[in-house]
């Protein structure tokens, strides 16, 4: 089923709230580096925006001023493409060996006393960042040290 643009972008901003910042994921999984980079383009691109529009308009001249539209309209949807790819990759089921890593790590948990069921139809990345981010909450050092 098709999402709309916007659905998705909403659903990008769930996974990035969802997803653990930890230092241990960076190496293994893009949503760091992805998460990072869309918090900082949400900062900065409405102000380069904004700038790249006055500096045209105002050393250039008017003419300038559809080039400068372009190019704010460019910075402006960074941040958007950002969001999209997390509401993609947040609906996207998990390949066949971060399965049965997402499978072996829930049994883990549970065998230390972890209370929550395991997404048996075909899991997806918002299911694991869900569990990731319950095992940095709620299992103590030992079990992550163990795993990271």
């Amino acid at each position: 089923m098709q999402k709309g643009v916007m659905s998705q972008v909403q659903t990008g901003r769930q996974y990035a709230k969802k997803w653990p910042m930890r230092q241990e994921l960076a190496p293994l999984f893009a949503e760091f580096r992805v998460i990072k980079a869309t918090e900082l383009a949400i900062t900065v691109m409405p102000i380069l925006a904004m700038l790249t529009v006055f500096m045209q308009v105002n050393y250039l001249g008017s003419d300038y001023f559809p080039q400068a539209i372009t190019i704010a309209l460019f910075f402006l949807s960074l941040p958007l493409q950002g969001l999209l790819w997390l509401g993609r990759r947040a609906e996207t089921r998990l390949e066949p060996a971060m399965l049965s890593w997402y499978t072996e790590l829930h049994s883990k948990m549970k065998a230390h006393g972890y209370q929550s069921q395991l997404t048996t139809e075909k899991p997806r990345y918002t299911d694991l960042a869900q569990l990731l981010k319950d095992m940095f909450e709620k299992m103590d050092k030992a079990f992550t040290k163990e795993h990271f």
